[in-house]
Parts: C-alpha cells; sequence; structure tokens
C-alpha cells in the first residue's frame, strides 16, 4: 500500500511539475517578438518597434502630431522592464510610409490602422498611452474597441480641440506684443511667408512645445520626417488656428463614461495649461499628475518623471484588482 502512495505522489508531483514548465513556456511564447517590424494597412505600410521582455499587458505608444513620428516617445521604452512597449509611427510619417492621399486622413482610418496592428501582433489587451494628437486616437480606439483597452493614458491631451485653442491662444499672449501681431496676421490672412512669423513660434516652441533643452537629434528626425499634409488638412495652419477636420472635437462629455483606468498628464508649461487638463481629469476623477518645469514633450522635460508616473499607474492596476 505504502509504495502504491509512493507511486501516485511521485505520478502527481511531476504532472504538476510539467504542468509548471509548460506554463512557463504559454507565457514566454506569448511575448511579441522583440525588434523593429512593417506592417500592411490600408495605403502603406508602418513601421513598428517592440521593446521589453515583460509580461504585464503590453503598452501601445501614439504620437502626437497629427503627422509628425514616434521618435521623441524613446524614453518610455523603459517601460518594458514590467511589459512589451509598442512604439510604432503612423502612416504618413516618420519611419512609416509618406502617403498624401487625403482620404486616409482621418481619425477612423488611423483607429482601424492601430486595431491592425494589435491583431498582427496577437495582443489580446493592451494599455493605451496616448501623447497630444494621440489622446484623440487613444479615446477614439477605445471607444471602438473597449474590450481591446485595459487602461488610458493621456498626456498633454488635446481631446477638446476649443479649449487647446483657448490654452495656445492664451499663452501667445505672453510673446511681445509685435510678435502676437504677427501670428494673428498670419493666421487671418493664410499668409506665413513674414520672417517674424518664424521667430515668433520659434520662441513659443521654446517656451511651450519642445522646450528650450530639447534633444536635437531626434528633432531634427522628428522634422525631417513630418508630413505637413496631414497636419494641415486635420489640424490647420498652425497650433493657435485649428481649421481643419478635427475643428471643434470635443471628447470631454463622452469621459464619464469610461469604463476603464485613466491618467492624465501634463507638463508645467505645457501648450495645453495644467488647470484644464485637471478639469478634465476631475470629470470621473482619474489621476492627474503634472511635471514641474516642462513644457509638452514631457518625455524630453520631464523623461523620469514621465516614466515613474506611468509604471506606477500601470502597475496600480494589478493592486487593485
Amino acid at each position: 500500500m505504502l509504495n502504491h502512495m509512493n507511486y501516485f505522489r511521485t505520478a502527481f508531483l511531476l504532472a504538476l511539475l510539467i504542468s509548471c514548465n509548460e506554463g512557463n513556456k504559454s507565457t514566454k511564447t506569448n511575448l511579441i517578438p522583440v525588434g523593429e517590424g512593417r506592417l500592411a494597412v490600408n495605403g502603406g505600410n508602418i513601421w513598428y518597434k517592440v521593446t521589453g521582455e515583460g509580461s504585464g499587458v503590453p503598452l501601445i505608444l501614439l504620437h502626437g502630431g497629427p503627422g509628425y513620428s514616434s521618435f521623441y516617445l524613446k524614453p518610455l521604452e523603459e517601460l518594458g522592464k514590467n511589459r512589451q512597449v509598442i512604439r510604432y509611427d503612423q502612416l504618413g510619417a516618420g519611419k512609416s510610409d509618406v502617403v498624401v492621399d487625403t482620404s486616409l486622413f482621418t481619425t477612423k482610418h488611423f483607429v482601424e490602422e492601430l486595431e491592425a496592428l494589435r491583431q498582427h501582433l496577437n495582443v489580446e489587451k493592451w494599455n493605451v498611452l496616448g501623447h497630444s494628437w494621440g489622446t484623440i486616437l487613444a479615446f477614439e480606439y477605445y471607444r471602438n474597441y473597449p474590450d481591446r483597452v485595459s487602461s488610458l493614458v493621456l498626456g498633454s491631451p488635446c481631446i477638446n480641440m476649443n479649449a487647446w485653442e483657448q490654452s495656445t491662444n492664451q499663452l501667445l499672449a505672453t510673446l511681445p506684443d509685435s510678435l502676437q501681431k504677427v501670428v494673428l496676421e498670419a493666421d487671418a490672412t493664410g499668409n506665413y511667408e513674414n520672417p517674424l512669423y518664424d521667430s515668433a513660434i520659434t520662441i513659443f516652441y521654446d517656451k511651450y512645445l519642445w522646450g528650450e533643452n530639447p534633444n536635437e537629434e531626434e528633432l531634427d528626425s522628428i522634422m525631417s520626417t513630418a508630413n505637413l499634409d496631414i497636419y494641415h488638412h486635420m489640424w490647420g495652419p498652425s497650433e493657435f488656428s485649428i481649421t481643419g477636420t478635427l475643428k471643434g472635437y470635443d471628447a470631454t462629455p463622452l469621459l464619464s463614461d469610461v469604463d476603464v483606468p485613466i491618467l492624465f498628464t501634463v507638463g508645467e508649461f505645457d501648450e495645453i495649461i495644467p488647470e484644464m487638463v485637471e478639469e478634465m481629469a476631475s470629470i470621473n476623477n482619474s489621476e492627474l499628475v503634472v511635471f514641474k518645469g516642462s513644457s509638452h514633450l514631457t518625455t524630453w522635460g520631464a523623461p523620469e518623471e514621465s516614466i515613474k508616473a506611468i509604471e506606477d499607474f500601470i502597475s496600480s492596476l494589478n493592486l487593485k484588482k
């Protein structure tokens, strides 16, 4: 009888060991292959990069613009220690194919492009981080595919375009009167050839967009691969005058219906002033982090703080389950 018990005990332990090993194999198999890739979507091919081997729910990064690229989001790849991070360039700019077909310059197209990437990578659910224009894309993706989203991180949000326009014009008023006049005249006439206009924009961007100490190499990459056709079509001629297809967009009335946790982040000297973001976050009691001393590109102005805030937020989700 004792021999039989030893036999069954040994068989049980062996089966348990095999089961555990198979579980470990499954976890490893489910990881996305690390590295760069390209994916054919409607209109062309998009570039993406997978970083990290953490086993947590992956994080997808949606860059701003529209029509710019993800170079400035590189610091967030550090989050790959606990989960895989996917960084990609939306179709039309960055390392993705350049396109000029305006029928592709729609929020709907970019939402479906993102969903195609999820399916290609075989990700069941992911944390979705959008920055600037990427917050509109993140929010609309959630509205279309709520079951695929674990959480939302909305950085320097422009989910209320009227508030954005109000904020940038309020900040424009901090420039010298002569430069304010040049910008207002350019937006009124559509003539942006005045050299003083470039001077005004440079000063504004140094203060509120990329900050006074940008990553010059990354900035060169962003500007050299930007697609202004997309920017002008969807946004408009400048940060102060929204005349494109995004004009009037406002998702704030829908925030109370969101069923996943949201983290709002904003720079102290952002293009969207922190008080406006605080008001957005209050709608459904979302978390809010303001990065001291940072302008719009918070991954440059406050890289360590950005990484910590996002890591703390996502890690806390597991504790709340």
